[in-house]
């Protein structure tokens, strides 16, 4: 990771136009932008040489400066660099007031030479961070909000020094040139305040991972050593005590505790962990002594994709964005058109501005409108501070900002704002059947005997499960559960598609043939079915795997296997279904098994779809697709890339594969698809208060620059009302934060 020194930002706009620059260079992997510290983290490719040049190039391009750092400062030491714009500010408008308001003291020659005094140092004090900023942009030929600013403060202050120098008498504006500054930097201030409450998970992520961890010493035999996470390395072993957090992914070789994953997952219960299970980096050990061996480090780990997953989301545009970027881009020019023009029209033709004042003050408010030449100046300055298009800026990437670090709080990854944005809009969702709706994993859902007693089902299961351990097929690893007792086989044989049989030696030395496989396959051998065994048929209506386990040729069992479904499915789809989104069953499966799923989940049968190969699955979003619905495909497994490809949104589960993350949209870090719900309901709380924003911004800067114009706003009303614009938008966003 490379750390810059970025300097002439002076909002959230210009924090996001730096990351835009950055991510414009090749073999940057993502970066993170600190406004009120001033810096970049720049994270690069594997494998992809650091191009920090390259960066700084693109950085200066877009009108600001950066140098490369050794390390950031802690977040102690973050101090705003609006602070000591606000200290001189306010102090210095605080005189200004008193003596102008409070004394009368403002035609008294002496004052009006301390007003101008007092007034300079906020222009070069306080006000150069503007005038950097305004500078920056007009080097490359652009303007931002820093160039409002800028003009408006001048304006008022450069009016105001020609009078008192020129000695041509009148009401002087440096207390409005001061307040101008100080207002809109308490905005910032309190800004920068706020708005870190927006990226607090992401701050809180990157700190959860230790700096240390406990390896094992391969030198001298069980000793602990204390080393750097740095120098850790695939297959380490590392000693975890209760209490300590997991410093990089791994699984556990030896002991048994229960471990919190909540900063992961979302969910509050604690999980047990025993030999063979993973362990995620950040998640905290609870109660036992685990040893694990390292499997991932650095930005290989789960906790690294997250951490990158919601800088990615945060720094990501969203496609409604684009309209509040285009008005922006051209906003700034016409503004100074219309401050021009009001200001020539109050300086040059007063008598038509005030007729237009006098027309709209019954039915406004009243306001006093300046007069004389002084009022061209007044107005174009009043003009050019309330249009600062920085609450219209910030209407999107703050509610994106807030919806990607809520939703990673509830253990949902959203891959970018385009995808936030996608989720909104969804009107159709598609479950994939196994390891989606159901656990994956074929169980034993009941046993059939000829005499159907316990002293007969008991046997059969010792001998199914002896036969079974011999295999790894997904079935066999379910029959092999029922028991643990050993049986002596000889001459085991696995037929591929069909079953296991081998002889069994009894004590009596007898060594009968025992078969455990398909129906169709024991009937081969002679083995039938009795014609009244009614819950055999009831299995086979619900789609169940049905395997038989015979001796010689007499069946001594029946068991029915299925993959059972997840809990609280129904309810998944009950929840969806209220939202008014259509739901889908799509599934390779025969068609009883997956009518049988979709009956106890509440998906019409008209719904469900199937014996679909994996390229169909595809095809068949493309179809949905075609009759207009916006479709979300929710799977898990390596066949399901494609059609969560082709879905206008991909969500993969918790267990996905690599291949089907990496297609999705959403990732649900959660166990369940209890979390799908969640992230469309969040999804589509974020798009409505990114319209609500966008809304506010254009009413504001549609109804504040008339206003301004006619002389129904002063300066230092429209600074005010430029800050509390701002608030609004992000106090908006933040409601996102508090979403349970």
């Amino acid at each position: 990771m490379t750390t810059l020194q970025v300097s002439g930002m002076s909002c959230n706009n210009c924090a996001r136009h730096v990351t835009e620059a950055i991510q414009s260079v090749p073999g940057v992997r993502s970066a993170t932008v600190i406004l009120d510290a001033g810096q970049a983290a720049v994270r690069w490719e594997s494998g992809a040489p650091p191009a920090v040049s390259a960066v700084v190039a693109a950085i200066q391009k877009a009108g600001y400066d950066a140098r490369e750092i050794e390390a950031p400062p802690s977040g102690s030491e973050r101090a705003s660099k609006w602070q000591g714009n606000l200290l001189l500010g306010v102090a210095v408008t605080v005189l200004l007031m008193a003596g102008e308001w409070g004394f009368g003291l403002g035609m008294t020659p002496w004052f009006r030479w301390v007003a101008f005094g007092l007034a300079g140092l906020v222009q070069i004090f306080a006000g150069a961070q503007f005038y950097r900023g305004a500078w920056s942009q007009l080097r490359i030929r652009s303007s931002n909000m820093d160039t409002l600013v800028a003009l408006g403060s001048t304006t008022a202050f450069g009016y105001s020094a020609w009078t008192l120098l020129s000695g041509a008498g009148g009401h002087l504006y440096f207390m409005e040139a001061a307040a101008i500054i100080s207002l809109i930097s308490t905005g910032h201030w309190i800004e920068a305040r706020v708005s870190t409450r927006a990226s607090r998970t992401l701050e809180q992520l990157l700190t959860l991972a230790p700096l240390t961890a406990r390896k094992i010493s391969s030198h001298t035999a069980g000793e602990e050593m204390e080393v750097s996470v740095a120098e850790l390395k695939p297959g380490d072993p590392v000693v975890l005590r209760p209490g300590d957090r997991v410093p990089v992914d791994g699984v556990v070789v030896e002991g048994d505790s229960a471990v919190d994953e909540a900063m992961l997952t979302g969910e509050s219960a604690p999980v047990d962990k025993k030999a063979g299970d993973a362990l995620y980096t950040g998640t905290a050990n609870l109660n036992g002594r685990l040893v694990m061996r390292v499997t991932a480090t650095g930005e290989d780990t789960a906790l690294a994709h997250v951490i990158a997953a919601v800088q990615r989301a945060q720094n990501s545009h969203a496609d409604i964005q684009r309209l509040g970027d285009r008005v922006s881009s051209v906003f700034v020019p016409v503004v100074v058109v219309i401050a021009l023009a009001a200001g020539f029209c109050w300086g040059l033709a007063p008598a038509a501005a005030n007729h237009f004042h006098g027309l709209l003050s019954p039915w406004l408010w009243p306001a006093t409108a300046p007069a004389g030449v002084a009022a061209g100046f007044v107005i174009a300055a009043a003009v050019l501070i309330v249009a600062c298009p920085c609450a219209m800026g910030l209407a999107t990437p703050a509610a994106i900002m807030a919806g990607a670090n809520a939703a990673a709080r509830q253990g949902i990854l959203i891959r970018d704002g385009v995808a936030l944005e996608k989720a909104g809009r969804i009107t159709a969702v598609i479950f994939d059947k196994t390891g989606t709706l159901t656990s994956g994993e074929p169980a034993v859902a009941g046993v059939w005997t000829p005499d159907d007693s316990e002293p007969a089902i008991r046997p059969a299961q010792k001998a199914a499960a002896a036969l079974a351990r011999q295999s790894n097929h997904p079935v066999s690893k379910a029959l092999a559960r029922l028991s643990d007792e050993t049986v002596e086989l000889e001459d085991l044989r696995e037929i591929p598609g069909s079953g296991l049989q081998a002889q069994f030696i009894s004590d009596a030395g007898a060594k009968p043939m025992v078969r455990l496989g398909s129906l169709a396959w024991l009937h081969g051998f002679g083995v039938r079915l009795p014609a009244n065994a009614d819950q055999i048929e009831t299995w086979k209506s619900e789609g169940a795997t049905l395997v038989g386990l015979a001796k010689e040729n007499s069946l001594l069992a029946v068991f029915a296997l299925q993959d059972f479904l997840k809990p609280n499915a129904s309810e998944v789809v009950q929840r969806l279904q209220h939202q008014g989104l259509k739901t889908y069953l799509l599934t390779g499966d025969n068609p009883k098994t997956a009518a049988g799923i979709a009956k106890q989940i509440g998906i019409a049968a008209k719904n469900v779809f199937a014996e679909v190969r994996p390229e169909q699955k595809a095809e068949f979003l493309e179809q949905l697709q075609g009759k207009g619905e916006r479709v979300a495909f929710v799977g898990d497994g390596l066949n399901d890339a494609p059609a969560l490809e082709q879905a206008d949104l991909g969500i993969a589960v918790a267990r996905a594969s690599d291949l089907a993350r990496e297609s999705a949209d959403v990732v649900l870090l959660k166990s369940e698809i209890d979390a799908v719900p969640e992230a469309i309901e969040l999804s589509r709380a974020t798009l409505r208060v990114i319209k609500q924003n966008l809304f506010w911004a254009f009413f504001y800067n549609a109804l504040g620059v008339p206003l301004a114009a006619l002389g129904f706003l002063s300066p230092i009303l429209c600074a005010a009302a430029m800050g509390l614009s701002d608030l609004v938008v992000i106090g908006n966003a933040l409601r996102l934060l508090r979403r349970r």
